[in-house]
């Protein structure tokens, strides 16, 4: 079997007044991870905890997310975290805070069985 892309979800997330880009991440994640149901995946009778989640995040900020923290939010398999430039940065009219934009996109992939009814070859 090989792996195949069966979800793909975005989301976007923010911290309003603490400028915490790893926050905005983690609620951009579980804003996408939130759209989803996994009644596809049981229907093929494939045990969750085997999903390979990939999640790329986009900040103007890379280096300011914790990805282990973005990791924690995945409620289950095993996820890679890459962070690109992306996102907003707003500073308030004071220039003493800023609310930080992120958006993050899930992608699922699946060892899908050959005998699922209508799989792609």
């Amino acid at each position: 079997m090989t792996l195949q892309r069966v979800i793909t979800e975005f989301g976007t997330g923010n911290d309003l007044h603490g400028g915490d880009y790893t926050k905005a991440a983690v609620r951009a994640v579980q804003d996408a991870i939130h759209h989803s149901s996994l009644t596809l995946i049981r229907s093929l009778g494939v045990d969750a905890k085997t999903m390979q989640v990939e999640v790329t995040i986009g900040v103007p900020r890379p280096d300011l997310v914790d990805k282990e923290q973005v990791l924690a939010v995945l409620p289950h398999g095993t996820g890679t975290v890459s962070v690109v430039e992306g996102g907003l940065e707003i500073s308030n009219d004071e220039g003493t805070n800023k609310t930080v934009v992120a958006n993050a996109a899930a992608v699922v992939r699946l060892e899908v069985p050959v005998n699922v009814p209508g799989r792609r070859r």
